[in-house]
């Protein structure tokens, strides 16, 4: 424990469960000394967030907020800014969301409403949690934010269909937002994990045998786990990663360098 992460304030989102890439990022976190909160969609989500935070020791105020409505999200970073005394250091984008029926069979069967929901759910998202964070940060000196992406952002996965579309203007908006936002001193990183067993994975046909083909022609000939991507977020979220600004890491047991297989 290095308490790297020692009086800085970081509003964790998307956590839902212990499998959760969100949760994982906030252990991290709290085990180098950062204070946390936490967003959640609904009673559901904050029920299962609040029982894993007493599980865990851990004491943070959950917030609901649904991140597509600008009201909610305006009302979320007033209340994280009134827990924190007005300044936030960090951010975890851990959300995405597509119809179950979008990912299955063609990419071009992709409904109109079912483009716009994961789009908006999965890469607007971040747009307007970092403008509402914005201020917070500016307050702090500077802040980072990460989010999630995947490898279907760049190729073609099966079954991933438009939340692939979804994650590439994900990555997109990352460099985007690093440039607006850098000259004040705030980050915007991304990381690509390799398939974890999450919630939402299970949603994507084919997902187990997608897990297994990564583990054996990866170079590290195995499957990665989520507290190794919570602890890639950990290091994107502290001054350790100071001078990176709209990358996009992997942490996939080197899976993305891999040729044809």
């Amino acid at each position: 424990m290095s308490n790297v992460m020692d009086g800085r304030c970081v509003l964790v989102t998307g956590a839902r469960n212990r499998w959760s890439i969100g949760w994982h990022a906030a252990v991290s976190l709290h085990r180098e000394g950062a204070s946390l909160a936490f967003s959640v969609y609904g009673e559901r989500e904050e029920g299962g967030v609040r029982k894993l935070l007493e599980e865990a020791g851990i004491s943070a105020p959950i917030f609901r907020c649904n991140a597509t409505d600008d009201d909610q999200v305006r009302e979320l970073f007033a209340r994280a800014g009134e827990h924190f005394g007005g300044k936030l250091h960090g951010i975890v984008h851990s959300m995405a969301f597509a119809n179950r029926d979008e990912l299955a069979g063609e990419y071009a069967a992709t409904s109109r409403e079912g483009f716009d929901l994961a789009l908006e759910s999965s890469a607007y998202t971040l747009v307007t949690l970092c403008r509402a964070g914005r201020p917070l940060m500016n307050a702090a000196g500077g802040g980072s934010v990460v989010t999630l992406t995947y490898i279907g952002a760049e190729r073609v996965v099966p079954n991933y269909n438009v939340m692939g579309v979804a994650k590439a203007a994900l990555e997109a908006s990352v460099r985007y937002l690093a440039q607006d936002l850098g000259k004040e001193n705030i980050r915007v990183n991304a990381v690509s994990a390799g398939p974890i067993k999450t919630l939402a994975a299970a949603g994507i046909t084919g997902f187990d045998a997608m897990r297994k083909q990564v583990a054996e022609v990866s170079p590290l000939k195995r499957a990665v786990e989520a507290d190794e991507v919570g602890d890639t977020i950990l290091f994107l979220l502290c001054p350790w990663s100071r001078g990176m600004t709209g990358e996009t890491i992997y942490v996939d047991g080197g899976y993305h360098i891999v040729g044809m297989v």
